[in-house]
């Protein structure tokens, strides 16, 4: 690398890769007057497109249960493709951990929030996420092989 080339970072594309909704226990589930527990968990990925071109992923994962019985499981997966060039190594990580999430995730939220509320429930509204210290969650638990965040509300 020359060091009077500039660095690139540039938004190619955003673009929801997967969504599914599934509601195996409707119709009685619906029925249910319980007020439903929410599991959400959320993932980042990131893999080489092309020379300089990179796919950063966010999966949010929505289960919400009454007891043990699951009311609906929202899975989706937004994805955005970055064309980042001539950044030192040190710094890739970092943008794809981080910067390239945090571009992804308002276009997840909003997918997500609408397949719910298309599915007839209320929509669930994730809360903001800090990235940064995702990203330092992620690093810090590689040795032991867990992966993602896991957000838990009632």
């Amino acid at each position: 690398m020359a060091d009077n080339q500039e660095p690139v970072f540039q938004i190619q594309r955003v673009y929801l890769k997967e969504a599914s909704l599934e509601q195996p226990n409707s119709p009685a589930i619906l029925l249910s007057q319980e007020q439903p527990s929410v599991d959400i968990q959320l993932g980042v990925e990131a893999a080489p497109a092309a020379d300089g071109v990179y796919e950063v992923c966010v999966t949010a994962t929505v289960q919400t249960k009454i007891q043990d019985k699951t009311v609906f499981l929202v899975e989706v997966k937004q994805a955005g493709i970055f064309e980042i060039r001539n950044l030192p190594e040190e710094q890739m990580g970092p943008i794809m951990g981080i910067a390239c999430p945090q571009i992804v995730y308002p276009y997840l939220r909003g997918n997500v929030a609408d397949l719910i509320q298309r599915g007839g429930f209320p929509p669930v509204h994730m809360a903001e996420i800090n990235f940064q210290a995702m990203y330092e969650q992620q690093q810090a638990a590689q040795a032991s092989g867990a992966d993602g965040q896991r957000i838990v509300t009632q």
